[in-house]
């Protein structure tokens, strides 16, 4: 009982503290993702706080439950005129646009440091997704006046790229603990139950959501809670399933949130401040699940990564997938600048991990220095980028 009251205490004094240093660090423009990865280190084994946290199993299931709130609540912000604007140049970068940033990345690895190719694919398969909440976070709180369809493009691709970089893992993790049982007609198999199981679930479970709200007489106090237990049983079912529960919970948010109900304003209202939380909770446990002092020797060859996703894996996967739209080059180069990461490729890393791996471990520690820096540099730096291209809304 004793140790159930001390780790409700410690979890309500860290939400705390990361709220409180989270609105004096926005004074300077220090991106919030930052602040709330540097309060769970400083909470954890190698920080004052001295709390030592390494099971993986548990990081898994609370990151799941968080994606989980923060897509739907994603979906859910999603207008209508965003999906207009920007849908097909989101789908091809969310899918080519992952491949492309993912093998570029994994050559890379594979040229600098030797890994073998299905390790270096698999680092860049856990860095090729941008972070739905890093890349809303920052764009609304940079107050860059950039064109709509720019921003509608990054946040709704933000939505839809962590299927595939899912599928990626998933699919090279199998092949490195499997070698011989992986053939084309499984991953294509794979590929389709991810993607268009993933989609065909969310689209008919977001349409049930929306029919059940629209019948639904009861307090509007109720229908927050209708919609949690939607969104945890419409991803939980979909992976049970084999299918993309991050697509599927996405797409559900998606319709839920541009159709008209009784329930969407206390929805979106509770959503936003659920969001807030699962984003505060997934980063302080990720801060607490490094361990800082194993990270120095890591740090030349993520920072070698680090400038390879930034500066030519990213902007090329930008470019090509953009081409066929005749975006202007000021639009391709902002887009690929704020190609942020945040929690969901260190989430990815647990994969590794949980099969046992061998280089889980380095794996992790390589990526979450990644997304310090790409948070860093990128999200500190968004309005003068929009500036120096000359964009505007």
């Amino acid at each position: 009982m004793a140790a159930s009251h001390e780790i409700i205490l410690v979890a309500g004094v860290l939400c705390l503290l990361a709220i409180f240093a989270g609105l004096l660090s926005a004074r300077v423009g220090t991106p919030l993702l930052l602040v709330f990865i540097a309060v769970g280190m400083l909470a954890g084994e190698d920080g004052p706080g001295g709390i030592q946290f390494n099971d993986f199993h548990a990081a898994y299931l609370v990151g799941s439950l968080a994606l989980t709130a923060i897509l739907f609540q994603g979906g859910l912000s999603t207008e209508r005129a965003m999906i207009r604007q920007a849908l097909w140049p989101s789908i091809a970068l969310a899918t080519a646009g992952v491949a492309i940033s993912a093998a570029i990345v994994g050559v890379a690895a594979r040229w600098l440091f030797g890994f073998h190719w299905q390790e270096a694919l698999l680092l860049g398969a856990a860095t090729a997704p941008t972070d739905a909440a890093a890349v809303s976070v920052l764009l609304h709180l940079s107050r860059a006046a950039v064109p709509s369809r720019v921003t509608a493009a990054l946040e709704v691709e933000s939505g839809l790229n962590d299927p595939m970089s899912v599928f990626l893992t998933v699919g090279l993790v199998e092949l490195l603990t499997a070698p011989g049982g992986l053939h084309a007609s499984s991953v294509a198999l794979l590929f389709l139950k991810e993607m268009v199981g993933g989609a065909a679930i969310g689209l008919a479970s977001g349409y049930a959501l929306l029919g059940l709200f629209r019948r639904l007489r009861t307090e509007r106090s109720v229908f927050p809670v209708v919609a949690v237990g939607g969104a945890l049983a419409i991803f939980g079912g979909t992976q049970v399933l084999g299918a993309s529960g991050f697509l599927a919970v996405y797409l559900a948010g998606v319709i839920v949130g541009t159709h008209e109900h009784a329930a969407r304003e206390p929805v979106t209202r509770f959503f936003g401040a659920l969001g807030w939380l699962a984003q505060i909770a997934l980063f302080l446990m990720l801060g607490l699940l490094v361990t800082p002092h194993e990270l120095p020797p890591l740090v030349l060859s993520a920072l070698t990564v680090a400038v390879a996703l930034i500066f030519v894996a990213r902007p090329l996967a930008v470019a090509a997938c953009l081409l066929p739209f005749r975006w202007s080059p000021q639009e391709v180069l902002f887009v690929s600048w704020v190609g942020l990461r945040g929690a969901v490729p260190i989430y990815l890393t647990i994969i590794p991990l949980l099969a046992g791996l061998g280089m889980g471990q380095t794996l992790f520690n390589i990526v979450f220095v990644v997304v310090i820096i790409s948070v860093a540099v990128q999200g500190w730096t968004i309005t003068p980028a929009a500036r120096l291209l000359r964009l505007t809304a």
